[in-house]
């Protein structure tokens, strides 16, 4: 057993590992004073979202970039509130000619992917820009994506995303679960092995959508608009997908309001897992899940003799340790140290909350936005 113990917590440390060593060589990118070029097609899908909307509107209507260089499609998917109604009040009250809404339509079992489709046929402009109705957005955010692209050759940018307010208890364990989450990313694509990303604030050329044949194999999961768009691009041409680091392409998004939730938010997410074709995603998933699990069960061993608190101690305290190394780069990173605080009781809960929504995932649908969707 002590083996198994061993060989286990030497894995999980030696892929988190390279995840901190990989975050430090993405570079930040340097923004220099130039004239902006690129033209811009923003996506917004939505379905009920009036409680979130003047926020988003509210930052887009303090976008810094020229009006005339961008374009946001707002796509209704049958909203029943008056998520409608508040755009157009805003379209009016500011006079945004380049800001339009249409219809989803509903082609497949993802109406995310649909809308995204529907919207990709309708730009105006070659790069797509995704984000989410419970976002806001940053000042200088498509300033860093034009200075990305000028300067590279980047045909997919990755961006970062985390949760805008963490009051609560309950809240700062949502933000270093994703602060962690974008660690990995970040340190992913440091490591040359990229395998997630965020759909609130992605970015992709017409031409990549449409040569990898959009959601074309994946239509009939509802979520991975964004994961399997990268799997497809990364398989394709790996040079061409860039992670933008910078702190002002940080995109914010509005945490869970309960327990309820999240448990649907995350279930929809690992819903999706079991399809990843990217072999270093299904590892990291797999051997992130066997930790968990493994400090799961240890106290259960504990308690029937069959390990020494010591050995439950040790695996426990290195988990926690490297674990630490990254979401202490990834909080420095996007300003949110002060939330470190509440890592080490976040510790405690995280691997049974993990487990819990891995095998929920596994056996169970999940519904979000008022629909029901099955495994």
């Amino acid at each position: 057993m002590l083996i198994i113990i061993f060989i286990i917590t030497l894995s999980y440390v030696l892929l988190i590992g390279s995840f901190v060593i990989g975050f430090d060589k993405v570079p930040v990118l340097q923004l220099k004073d130039a004239v902006v070029t690129t033209k811009f097609s923003i996506v917004i899908p939505f379905r009920n979202e009036a409680e979130n909307l003047p926020q988003l509107l509210k930052s887009i209507a303090q976008l810094e970039y020229p009006m005339p260089l961008f374009e946001i499609l707002f796509v209704d998917d049958e909203s029943t509130d008056n998520s409608v109604a508040i755009i157009s009040d805003f379209v009016r009250q500011f006079k945004f000619v380049n800001i339009s809404v249409v219809k989803n339509k509903r082609i497949t079992n993802s109406p995310k992917k649909d809308a995204i489709t529907k919207a990709i046929d309708l730009a105006k402009y070659d790069w797509i820009v995704t984000t989410d109705a419970d976002c806001e957005l940053p000042v200088y955010w498509l300033d860093v994506f034009d200075h990305a692209i000028r300067t590279t050759d980047a045909k997919m940018l990755v961006a970062p995303v985390t949760f805008n307010l963490a009051n609560s208890f309950f809240e700062r364990f949502q933000l270093l679960d994703i602060l962690s989450l974008q660690g990995a990313t970040i340190g992913g694509f440091g490591v040359g092995k990229p395998f997630l990303c965020n759909g609130a604030n992605l970015a992709y050329t017409k031409d990549i959508f449409r040569s990898l044949n959009g959601f074309d194999g994946n239509t009939d999961i509802a979520s991975g608009d964004d994961i399997f768009m990268l799997e497809k691009a990364v398989k394709r041409d790996q040079s061409a997908v860039l992670y933008v680091k910078h702190d002002q392409a940080i995109v914010t998004t509005t945490s869970q309001p309960n327990f309820k939730a999240l448990k649907s938010q995350r279930v929809r997410w690992a819903a999706k897992t079991t399809h990843y074709k990217n072999a270093f995603g299904k590892l990291t998933g797999f051997l992130v899940l066997l930790m968990n699990s493994l400090l799961v069960c240890l106290p259960l061993l504990w308690l029937l003799q069959v390990i020494s608190l010591k050995t439950l101690a040790y695996a426990f305290t290195v988990k926690c340790l490297i674990d630490f190394l990254l979401l202490f780069k990834s909080a420095r990173f996007f300003g949110q140290e002060r939330y470190l605080s509440s890592y080490f009781f976040s510790s405690l809960f995280y691997p049974f909350f993990n487990v819990y929504i891995a095998f929920t995932s596994l056996f169970k649908g999940y519904r979000w936005k008022d629909r029901a969707f099955m495994k």
